[in-house]
């Protein structure tokens, strides 16, 4: 009946209530009936499903208990603390990495005598190693959920406070390299030697394979990868943990003793210098288990194994059930345990594969393995892909069935050749730049498959949501009937799959025109479509990668390969900073480029690329197509980039659209002078609601109907401002 396994279903269901749905003061009172509902059925006489319900019942009873432990004696403080200023002492456990106000660290604290990890974010460029000591003022900000902002990923990885440096600091470094922190120095030393040993267009890939380090990796390396279907083999996670234990059973003589000696020390320091990710520490402890039933002669059961996994990592942090990497590495496992065997029967089918001979049947059975394991893992871990990254990856099981042999291979040559270069670092170098082709082909695949038309769909499109949710009701109904017909399933997933996208192209076509204000955050993103013509005024936000990946998904769920053009109002990050992303995944024939000077670099960045035509805008510009018109407003005034932010007007016969950029009250009045601005029916709100623009003057003159405001929730800057709010009110927007 796998016990362990039920218990862990109720016991992380419990932590996710406490995390998402139930209040610290309800947890007692619930836990209470769910104790005694758990004890009447394991003591008094029931059926299987009965047992089953009764330990269920008694997961939940523990797993809200320790969510109120937990809660009370460690999450209440951390969050009693949060927007507070007070004075700490911090000691740094790993080294720092720079960030945009300078560098960041991650250490541990004391605060009301209990221990804390927190994320220090300080206000300088020197780089600090573990062990340094710093001492100041910091602004606290609590993670989890409950505090006064949004919650974060960092809960999930044990950092319960973000710290925020408000004044000078006293910085001590340390007289020596302290135990606790070698592993961190082993992970710095090994990133130092793998910038030694491999060439520069393959390091990214292999820190990341042996190091989950992703940091490196180009923007259109991580779309490859995730479109493909292969993004986990760069988040170091079980697949690296099995591979490692294959080493190390095959260099034991497959012995069990010397398996067990050098297997736990090997699995813990490789754990460590990966940082205990979820997915590490699920895997890490899944093989413990495994060495210690070969080392007791016992059985070794896979799914009590996720399921002991699973209750030691919500023992140590409740919050760990809120991490993205857990939740895909233990759903990803699960389906495995689900539905890959099934899967693998029925491909080995004497009707199938299995028809082959004994030479055939060896290549058909791996072959049916590695599929099997793809497609059961996509079972379980599609919808939380969906719901995180927008994403699907259609052709993931073709990607993982020819890249996964090569990136075992990969993995293990990183090994030996961080080895071979502690002994002697040409010897190192040469093995390193051989091996690097196999990396060379693994990603030359990911982009080829990845370039593939419709190797993923995309969760933008609502069709596509429809399309996940009625897939996963036909797999609901294919579980519970009788009489199994897989290929059945298969073509109606298939069926409805090519009538998602279809509607998902069609809908756009069946307006005369329309504008889409995209959401990405504390930024811009305009599309403007008409006549079977694209137009994007600006691509940026809260993070220029998330903004690409936005505006990339919207146009590919709508069959848009390619823009007619990109206007790009001015250089600021939040309007053009993820422009050079898009443009590597969704091309323009035609880029629209401010006239003032760029400072950052955006421009060259995009030009460097860019394969159409690029219009710098130092007059009025005019694009008609149809009964489409889009007038390009250049910049009268040039003392503030914000001022000097093109305008763009789309019109229609029966519409008219203005978007104002970033620009003031004083850029709006040039525009009223120098332009013919017609009565709106719908205006981009300048500047994102700041106080300063969509003046009266502006609103007198055009009365919007409709206003729409592109901005981040919950920004630092407060936009919008009230001010902006009454006035769009009192003109009736």
């Amino acid at each position: 009946m796998r016990k362990l396994m039920w218990l862990a279903i109720g016991f992380g269901a419990a932590c996710a209530l406490g995390v998402y749905w139930i209040p610290a003061d309800l947890l007692l009172w619930i836990a209470i009936p769910l104790g005694i509902l758990a004890l009447v059925g394991l003591v008094l006489p029931c059926n299987t499903y009965g047992k089953i319900a009764a330990i269920l019942s008694f997961g939940l009873f523990a797993g809200l208990m320790w969510f109120q432990i937990f809660d009370h004696f460690y999450l209440d403080t951390a969050r009693r603390m949060d927007g507070e200023t007070v004075e700490l002492t911090l000691e740094v456990t790993d080294f720092s990495f720079d960030s945009n106000y300078g560098i960041t660290v991650d250490a541990k604290t004391q605060l009301e005598g209990r221990t804390y990890q927190v994320r220090a974010y300080l206000h300088q460029e020197d780089a600090v190693v573990p062990g340094t000591r710093i001492a100041g003022q910091f602004e606290l900000r609590y993670t989890a959920p409950g505090g006064s902002k949004p919650a974060t990923y960092h809960g999930g990885q044990g950092i319960l406070l973000l710290v925020y440096q408000q004044e000078d600091l006293e910085v001590t470094l340390p007289q020596e390299k302290s135990l606790p922190y070698i592993p961190a120095y082993m992970r710095q030393g090994l990133q130092q030697l793998l910038e030694k040993l491999f060439p520069e267009d393959v390091l990214p890939f292999a820190r990341a394979l042996l190091l989950g380090d992703t940091s490196d990796l180009s923007y259109e390396t991580n779309t490859d990868l995730a479109v493909s279907g292969i993004r986990h083999v760069a988040a170091v996670s079980g697949l690296h943990v099995s591979i490692l234990f294959s080493m190390v059973y095959f260099m034991s003589g497959r012995r069990r003793g010397l398996t067990i000696l050098l297997g736990v020390p090997v699995l813990a320091l490789f754990a460590a210098i990966s940082g205990f990710s979820p997915s590490i520490m699920r895997a890490s402890l899944m093989q413990l288990l495994m060495l210690l039933a070969l080392l007791f002669k016992r059985e070794y059961d896979p799914p009590t194994g996720l399921a002991f996994a699973v209750i030691v990592m919500l023992l140590i942090n409740p919050l760990t059930v809120t991490s993205v990497g857990f939740q895909l590495s233990v759903a990803s496992v699960a389906g495995i345990f689900l539905f890959s065997g099934r899967i693998n029967e029925w491909l080995m089918d004497s009707k199938r594969l299995g028809r082959f001979g004994k030479k055939r049947k060896r290549i058909c059975a791996k072959l049916a393995a590695s599929v099997s394991v793809s497609i059961g893992a996509m079972v379980t871990t599609t919808p939380l892909a969906a719901l995180y990254f927008g994403t699907v990856s259609i052709i993931s099981p073709v990607t993982n069935l020819l890249c996964l042999p090569m990136v075992t291979v990969f993995f293990c040559c990183i090994i030996a050749a961080c080895v071979l270069g502690a002994v002697w670092l040409p010897l190192g170098t040469v093995f390193a730049w051989i091996v690097s082709w196999v990396a060379r082909v693994v990603l030359t695949i990911a982009h080829a498959l990845a370039s593939v038309p419709l190797a993923a769909v995309y969760t933008e499109s609502i069709y596509i949501v429809a399309w996940i949710a009625f897939c996963y009701l036909l797999l609901l109904v294919y579980l519970v009937c009788r009489q199994k017909r897989p290929l059945l399933l298969g073509f109606c997933a298939t069926a409805t799959l090519c009538f998602a996208i279809l509607a998902s192209w069609a809908e756009p076509l069946l307006d005369d025109y329309r504008m889409t204000v995209l959401d990405v955050g504390q930024g811009q993103c305009v599309l403007l479509q008409s006549g079977g013509r694209t137009y994007m005024v600006d691509c940026g936000g809260s993070y220029a990668d998330d903004a690409a990946d936005v505006a990339a998904a919207t146009l590919l769920s709508q069959g848009i390969t390619q823009l007619d053009g990109l206007i790009l109002t001015h250089y600021d990050a939040d309007h053009v900073g993820g422009a050079a992303y898009l443009i590597s995944r969704v091309p323009a024939k035609t880029l629209i480029l401010p006239q003032d000077q760029d400072t950052k670099g955006f421009e060259t960045e995009l030009l460097r690329s860019f394969r159409g035509e690029a219009i710098r805008c130092d007059r009025d510009l005019q694009i008609t197509w149809g009964d489409s018109v889009i007038t390009v407003y250049s910049a009268k005034y040039f003392e503030n980039s914000n001022e000097s932010s093109l305008c763009v007007l789309f019109q229609e016969e029966e519409c008219d659209i203005l978007i104002t950029g970033d620009r003031g009250m004083v850029g709006e009045t040039i525009l009223l002078h120098a332009a013919d601005i017609p009565e709106l029916d719908a205006l981009v709100v300048g500047h994102h609601g700041s106080s300063g623009s969509t003046g009266e003057e502006l609103l007198a003159a055009t009365k919007p109907k409709q206003a729409v405001i592109s901005v981040g929730a919950n920004n630092p800057y407060r936009h919008p401002s009230a001010a902006t709010l009454e006035r769009l009110a009192a003109y009736g927007c």
